[in-house]
């Protein structure tokens, strides 16, 4: 276990708790020493996390709320980048989400940081991420998390139309188009769909069950070993 998620997962621990725990206790329960319990409860105290206690009694959280976490510029920037990338490249409903974690990030920075934020070097665009392709990913996103099938009006790159009946596994991002990877049940294999190429597409009734050797994770386990190969 990494140390920032043993912090995390000490934290909720001790909130849960009416009683002090010692260190011996939480060194078992994280299989670590109890020199490292007291160098993270030590961490965790030097961030404002309000933990009372001492070696050899133990440690407990006051009730009040715990103050907001805070981040350093590099970790701001990242954060915000990624919430923006969200925000312009999916469907309505994530970039929702997406818009309302920016405002939570920037409700509370301390000012040198929010400067830092209104100043950021990184523009995302959305100009190629119209409401059409926006409409057929939240589509497929719900499709893709109820494994159900599609039913797809397609043109390919010479513009020649196609009905497919497809499974669809996962949206990936390639930088400038979303494609959607799916079982295609006419081809009997894995196929790429760009949404910006789809016409229309319908959510049936019928559902469909992953194996190992249909799922996204085997789709670019393939993929890499077919570019391994033409890299030797």
């Amino acid at each position: 276990m990494h140390k920032s998620e043993r912090l995390f997962q000490l934290v909720n621990l001790l909130k849960g708790r009416r009683l002090a725990i010692t260190a011996k206790q939480l060194a078992e329960r994280f299989e670590v020493s109890e020199r490292t319990i007291y160098r993270d409860i030590e961490s965790l105290q030097d961030s404002g996390v309000p933990i009372h206690g001492e070696a050899g009694i133990g440690y407990i959280i006051d009730d009040h709320p715990l103050p907001p976490m805070m981040f350093n510029v590099d970790e701001l920037t990242a954060l915000l980048l990624g919430s923006k990338m969200v925000g312009a490249w999916t469907d309505p409903t994530l970039s929702g989400h997406a818009k309302a974690a920016i405002e939570k990030i920037e409700a509370v920075l301390p000012p040198h940081l929010k400067q830092q934020s209104d100043h950021s070097p990184y523009l995302v665009s959305s100009f190629n991420h119209g409401k059409k392709q926006q409409d057929f990913s939240e589509s497929l996103r719900k499709a893709i998390a109820s494994c159900t099938r599609v039913e797809l009006q397609y043109s390919d790159v010479n513009d020649t139309p196609s009905n497919r009946v497809i499974e669809p596994l996962g949206l990936v991002y390639w930088g400038g188009k979303w494609t959607l990877i799916a079982f295609c049940l006419l081809r009997q294999d894995y196929r790429e769909f760009r949404l910006d190429r789809m016409q229309k597409l319908t959510i049936t009734n019928n559902h469909f069950v992953k194996h190992k050797e249909k799922n996204l994770e085997h789709y670019i386990a393939l993929i890499r070993a077919k570019y391994a190969k033409q890299c030797d």
